[in-house]
């Protein structure tokens, strides 16, 4: 990505998150958003941003919410399981000393997350919308056999009959949340 970044762009520091190489209280607000599950150690990193910033910002997914997502639930169990092997959101919350507070996502939200399009199971099955979602790439061989399936039930109408309750919604708690320290 900083590879990607336009001439005369701010200046990039890369580092991780678990030793940014910034003074304490250097910023008024740190945000990670659909970032942490990526870090090696996901505690180390919020402490990191605590450390750095008056304010921490957090957008992220309730991993025990994970397995009773319809894609994951039918589809794609193994991944609900190992998400929640990662520190959980409330374990995450705590060191920062945040409040957590749900974030529906609309019907029509389009950002490309996973559970973006939790109402427009069809999008799944369109590689380029696979290919934007990290935890797709973290599904490897399964990827195959969880198209396939989502294919056959869109097409016998199985998925409808399964998830009839979210096609009129106008949005949905999918286990979207928000962390915000109170400073």
């Amino acid at each position: 990505m900083r590879d990607q970044r336009p001439a005369g762009a701010a200046r990039c520091v890369a580092a991780s998150a678990e030793a940014l190489p910034f003074a304490d209280r250097t910023f008024d607000a740190a945000m990670a958003v659909l970032t942490d599950h990526h870090w090696r150690d996901p505690i180390a990193g919020l402490r990191e941003m605590q450390r750095v910033a008056h304010r921490v910002i957090v957008f992220q997914w309730d991993n025990s919410a994970l397995p009773d997502y319809w894609l994951v639930r039918d589809y794609v169990p193994g991944f609900g399981v190992a998400a929640t092997q990662r520190p959980s959101l409330t374990e995450r919350a705590a060191v920062l000393g945040a409040s957590m507070l749900p974030v529906p996502i609309p019907s029509d939200c389009v950002d490309g997350f996973f559970h973006c399009y939790w109402n427009r199971p069809a999008a799944y099955l369109d590689p380029g919308v696979r290919r934007n979602t990290s935890v797709w790439a973290r599904l490897g061989t399964t990827i195959e056999r969880a198209v396939d399936a989502l294919a056959s039930d869109l097409e016998s109408g199985r998925w409808h009959a399964r998830n009839a309750e979210l096609i009129d919604l106008d949005e949905a708690d999918v286990g979207a949340r928000l962390l915000t320290n109170a400073r």
